[in-house]
């Protein structure tokens, strides 16, 4: 890094602060009240490393973190899209940091150590950042550029598509993206995107057209009625028309970047909470009834912003026909029957809400019937009567016909007859202005302002209807956002990033007085459950089925968290250690049922839980293990080896293949200690006993589950 940029870099011993400064200067979350300090041990410049570290770290802020390899080819759009964010350089003097701030222009901010800001060009920067690993080829390829005697511009053009050859995939740095943490707050997540100030925006587009739009049709009639259409009146009449132009493509504008913005933070929400919901809470649902939330999940957003911009948009038109009509030959009883008929369209909406419901409960019940009756298909085949496949199906299509059509009655309602009935409900509240005689222009006022309103209540029924569909879709997926909330335990990064202590006299595992009851069950599973396991033991854990066993394994591993007791992982408690800290070093291979093989490659399946993208050492590690498991043979069979997609649109593994990748992919993760739940259940003799020779031999410590 030149002298000149300096100034801008962080030591790597001030990580932590640093980290706090990017997130508090781009408003991620509030000032704090002191910089926390990194533990040396996350100062050392191991990459994994300091990605767990600042990972837990901005955890404890209420931040997420991802980690990016930033490479030659790449770096400079990576920095135009960086900020908030760290990016990690190593140079020759050592390990640098630079804090990016977000910049809407495409330009790079950086904040520097004295929390001054600096703008500067991409292209500076990546220059300043690249300098050194381009210094080693710069002779060679100016040489070829003067033999090749290119000057100019295009010099420069070759010189940095030759570099750009050369280093493509050379590493420059590491990056954290830092993001807010879906589940902490939504409406905060909605406001750093910009939606709010979006939304004022729009109303203020759709006001002014609206506006610009009653004032063409009032110069039209006024001057229809005054006899004054003249080609200049004419002219005027089209000019406001085109200023209207504008302000309609504003309008569409803001509603499609409000529409994605808003999206894109709820969905982000609702993945959290559907990866942080509680296994047990969705135990009982089926696969149909999970498969119906995921399509309501892809409406919801759609229906709930398209619905709320329509009925703030009818309410903006409502008022100013209500002013209208106000001026008009009805004056204030036509304004008022305007609201009344507003309530009365309001409690339709409401009785095509309760409809909605018991429809789409019905039509959810139907998909998860034919969803659960596609899966055991292959054992109705074998073990039900054919005459009995389909018995209950006619009944439950009767009623969700019958829920249908009561469904459409009260949409037709809404839709169709309340919008049209205003005009006969104008028409007759225009009778008193007929009997005294009123002016025409004001009855003109008056019918132009029931227009306007019949036009308002079309948008107004409209939004009503998409808000009442959200409302329904909302009470199917409401479970997922309130599962965001639901914050991973972060831990001490200082503890959960330490060293094992590595002393044989203090238990790996200390649980203690351990009790865990299942929600629908009366009685609990364990009670009063203690049990110690030191490094290096082999525990075998044998009973009959339901006394306990999986359960104990899953609460050991940190998948479950015990109502009652203490357990304590190398002398530290989940609280300390963090979700992430325990589960690195606690590593389960549950039973089959709840053990899934992804469709992906052979390598992710095996890989997820190491590090994605791997390594090359990654790859030749899990080669090496496969052949071990003796699942060579198997990888030899497929044409693209560890590239082979598998799972269920893939290659097809057997049931003992499928219990040795679990195996291997619990191995691969490099624990303390490793828990197999049933894992070697359906190995034959030879391969079980080449299976427990390569477990013991790779697990520092084993915790295994079988039947007697």
């Amino acid at each position: 890094m030149s002298e000149a940029f300096a100034p801008m870099c962080w030591p790597i011993s001030r990580l932590g602060e640093a980290l706090e400064a990017v997130a508090t200067k781009s408003g991620l979350v509030p000032l704090p009240a002191e910089l926390s300090r990194p533990p040396e041990r996350a100062t050392g410049g191991h990459d994994q490393e300091l990605s767990r570290w600042v990972g837990a770290y901005a955890t404890q802020l209420g931040l997420e973190s991802e980690e990016v390899v930033a490479r030659y080819v790449e770096v400079e759009g990576m920095l135009r899209a960086l900020g908030p964010g760290l990016l990690l350089l190593k140079t020759e003097q050592g390990p640098e940091l630079l804090a990016c701030l977000p910049d809407r222009r495409g330009r790079v901010r950086l904040l520097a150590p004295d929390l001054g800001e600096h703008v500067l060009p991409a292209s500076e920067v990546v220059g300043a950042i690249c300098a050194e690993r381009e210094a080693p080829l710069a002779p060679t390829i100016d040489a070829v550029l003067d033999a090749a005697r290119v000057t100019g511009d295009r010099r420069a053009r070759a010189r940095r598509a030759l570099l750009g050859e050369s280093l493509a995939e050379t590493p420059v740095g590491v990056a954290w993206i830092l993001r807010p943490a879906p589940g902490r707050s939504f409406w905060r997540d909605v406001r750093l995107s910009g939606a709010f100030g979006k939304l004022a925006t729009l109303a203020a587009a759709h006001a002014a057209g609206y506006v610009l739009f009653l004032l063409s049709w009032w110069m039209l009639g006024k001057g229809a009625l005054e006899g004054r259409l003249d080609r200049g009146w004419l002219w005027a009449w089209a000019l406001v028309l085109l200023t209207l132009v504008p302000f309609r493509l504003l309008e569409t504008w803001t509603q499609g970047v409000l529409a994605i913005r808003v999206s894109r933070t709820l969905k982000q929400r609702l993945l959290a909470g559907a990866l942080r919901i509680d296994a047990d809470r969705i135990r009982h649902h089926g696969v149909g009834q999970l498969l119906g939330r995921v399509f309501e999940s892809e409406a919801v957003e759609g229906l709930a912003l398209g619905g709320g911009v329509a009925t703030l948009v009818a309410i903006v038109e409502l008022t100013l026909a209500a002013v209208v009509l106000g001026l008009g030959a009805g004056g204030l009883l036509h304004a008022l029957l305007l609201v009344a008929w507003c309530a009365t369209i309001a409690l339709l909406a409401r009785r095509y809400y309760a409809r909605l419901q018991r429809w789409t409960n019905e039509r959810r019940d139907l998909t998860s019937d034919l969803v659960e009756r596609m899966i055991g298909h292959r054992t109705r085949l074998a073990q039900q009567r054919r005459a009995d496949w389909h018995t209950g199906e006619d009944q439950a299509l009767a009623r969700y016909a019958d829920v249908s059509s009561e469904t459409d009655r009260t949409m037709v309602l809404l839709y169709a007859i309340a919008p049209r009935g205003w005009l006969a409900v104008a028409i007759l509240g225009l009778g008193p202005a007929f009997v005294t005689g009123s002016s025409g222009p004001a009855v003109a006022v008056a019918l132009g302002g029931t227009l306007l309103a019949y036009r308002a209540l079309a948008t107004l029924t409209n939004g009503l209807g998409q808000l009442a569909n959200a409302a329904v879709v909302w009470s199917q997926v409401a479970e997922l956002y309130r599962a965001a909330e639901r914050i991973p335990v972060a831990g001490d990064p200082m503890v959960s990033l330490a060293p094992s202590r590595r002393d044989d006299a203090s238990p790996l595992i200390d649980a203690r007085d351990l009790v865990f009851r299942y929600p629908s069950a009366p009685d609990p599973v364990l009670r009063s459950a203690t049990l110690r396991i030191a490094r290096g033991d082999r525990v075998l854990v044998e009973g009959p089925s339901g006394g306990g066993k999986s359960t104990l394994g899953a609460v050991l591993s940190g998948l479950r968290v015990p109502q009652a007791g203490l357990v304590l992982l190398d002398g530290a408690d989940r609280h300390t250690l963090g979700e992430a800290g325990w589960r690195s070093r606690v590593v389960a291979a549950p039973q089959f049922h709840e053990n899934h093989l992804l469709t992906g490659t052979v390598s992710f399946n095996l890989l997820m839980g190491r590090r994605w993208p791997p390594t090359a050492s990654d790859f030749s590690d899990a080669e090496q293990l496969c052949t071990e498991l003796g699942l060579g043979p198997v990888l030899a069979r497929m044409p693209a080896g560890m590239g082979q997609m598998v799972g269920e649109s893939g290659w097809q593994l057997s049931h003992g293949e499928r219990s040795r990748l679990f195996i291997a992919r619990a191995l691969l993760q490099n624990p303390e200690l490793v828990l197999l739940d049933e894992s070697f259940a359906s190995l034959d003799p030879a391969t079980l006993e080449r299976c427990l020779e390569c477990v013991e031999k790779r697990a520092p410590t084993l915790f295994v589950i079988a039947h007697p």
